[in-house]
């Protein structure tokens, strides 16, 4: 063979070679799943625990839950804590996200009084995760504020700041000797936007003008103090890393040209819980906050409704993060809304604030959950959007999953398809993009109370039997292929139609 054509040969060879897809994720990539305390531990009541929002809006309005369900068992891992941290070693986890109850620890709300059987709780499951070599992820609020502090305004107060930060700093002076990676408050946008807007979540108070605004400054500033307090006090002998985990919803065209009403929802969504600590400048997203102040002034409001930063409050959150921390499930095509045509309610089917609607593709799968309908590729667009906003900052995608019925038992073939293409999408993201993603978190290692939804809606990687006092947790399929993309740390091919691993 000539030597030109051996070289041509070699050429293209070399190019089909680089043309396949990389399967392999990076070293060090962090493969995860999650739970949060109201949601799995049960035992809402022993012991000297003092009672949440979420205690007293299901206790209250069992109307708002799925046939009335609470949380006051749940998964019993007050008790079966032992079996989580099993499977998540049968998974081969390199993380277990979960959350720490207020309530369970400070049963007041402030630190007064701090159980000893709350420190004993949290202690034993960091330790017997470490034992398993799995290291523990930490959230410090998931959605379960005390009782007591909301009976004093709750989020609208904002005395909850400091409350937040002594929270906080009580679970670092307990827990950050073997703590290394923590989130301080999981999805503003859910504690925030959504009760406000629609009431179907604790603590059920509507009040889309003032309340939810309010309440997206005060979870920013407190967010800001735990951080600083760590960063102060905990970061030069424990080296961690602290970030505030955001729920983003991926918005597209409706049709082309509709890039205007994208970047407008995309920067009330994402921008409003983002600008003031990821950004260079802070504070709030400058058209968001113009916005605001026009649209209040033509309402006769004296103010905006979008509360002021302070420059003090400006440089006290800017800055306060070691990585963006985003849960992704869904997404939206949107437009400007046509004459007469109503946009809402926020945050799901568009925003009355921007008139802006939001409806979903017929292409794109419908799930059990009323407001999640699947498109992976919208994961990858949120990371580049992220990216091109804030800078090339390390990325950890905090929760990812897919709610079912439970009428496919073990053999959830449909979450398995999910998990693919969800984790191919991350792959687009670091091997195209350039992306800097550093993790991934299931949501959730096991079935769990799902909030409004009550046990309808399963998300886990593990069934749990409801009907058994022991709470028995069985692999279904997804957990088995999730353990082999462990294992091999790669993302590993499915059939299509899929029929087995």
């Amino acid at each position: 063979m000539a030597q030109s054509t051996l070289f041509l040969v070699i050429s293209i060879a070399t190019i089909v070679v680089s043309a396949e897809p990389t399967l392999k994720f990076p070293p060090g990539f962090k493969f995860g799943a999650a739970t949060s305390a109201y949601q799995i531990e049960g035992a809402w009541n022993v012991s000297d625990k003092g009672e949440s929002i979420w205690d007293r809006f299901t206790h209250t309005l069992p109307d708002r839950v799925y046939n009335g369900h609470t949380g006051d068992i749940a998964c019993d891992s007050y008790n079966q804590w032992k079996k989580d941290v099993q499977i998540a070693a049968e998974l081969g986890l390199h993380h277990y996200r979960f959350s720490i109850s207020w309530t369970r620890l400070l049963p007041s709300g402030t630190p007064n009084h701090i159980c000893e059987d709350g420190i004993k709780y949290y202690n034993d499951l960091i330790d017997g995760l470490l034992e398993k070599g799995i290291e523990p992820m930490v959230t410090i609020y998931h959605w379960d504020l005390p009782q007591r502090l909301q009976d004093l305004g709750g989020w609208c107060n904002p005395l909850i700041t400091d409350w937040f930060a002594d929270f906080a700093r009580i679970v670092f002076s307990i827990y950050a000797d073997r703590v290394k990676w923590w989130i301080t408050i999981n999805e503003p946008l859910i504690i925030c936007d959504f009760p406000f807007n629609t009431g179907q979540m604790a603590p059920g108070i509507i009040d889309p003008q003032i309340g939810s605004y309010l309440c997206t400054k005060h979870t920013l500033l407190a967010h800001a103090k735990a951080w600083r307090i760590y960063d102060e006090e905990f970061r030069p002998k424990f080296h961690g890393k602290v970030s505030i985990a955001n729920q983003l919803l991926a918005y597209e065209e409706t049709s082309p040209g509709d890039r205007e009403p994208v970047e407008l929802i995309s920067q009330l969504s994402t921008g409003i819980y983002s600008h003031a600590i990821y950004s260079k400048e802070g504070g709030w997203p400058p058209i968001i906050e113009k916005l605001f102040a026009e649209k209040s002034k033509t309402k006769g409001y004296p103010r905006s409704r979008l509360p002021e930063f302070t420059k003090e409050e400006i440089e006290l959150v800017r800055g306060t993060y070691d990585y963006y921390a985003l849960n992704y499930y869904t997404a939206r095509v949107v437009r400007f809304a046509r004459p007469g045509e109503e946009a809402g309610p926020w945050p799901v089917f568009g925003s009355p604030e921007l008139n802006i609607v939001a409806n979903v593709l017929p292409e794109w799968k419908t799930t059990v959950a009323d407001i999640f309908f699947i498109y992976p590729p919208g994961l990858r667009h949120l990371l580049s959007w992220l990216k091109k906003n804030y800078g090339d900052i390390q990325m950890f995608i905090t929760e990812n999953g897919y709610p079912s019925n439970g009428d496919e038992k073990l053999d959830d073939v449909e979450r398995v398809q999910f998990t693919h293409d969800h984790l191919e999408q991350v792959l687009l993201s670091i091997n195209e993009d350039d992306v800097d993603v550093i993790g991934y978190t299931a949501w959730s290692l096991i079935d769990n109370f799902e909030w409004p939804e009550g046990y309808r809606v399963k998300f886990g990687l593990y069934e749990v039997n409801f009907e058994d006092p022991e709470r028995t947790r069985t692999k279904r399929k997804s957990a088995e292929y999730y353990q082999r993309v462990i294992e091999q740390h790669a993302l590993i091919p499915i059939k299509q139609p899929y029929d087995e691993l």
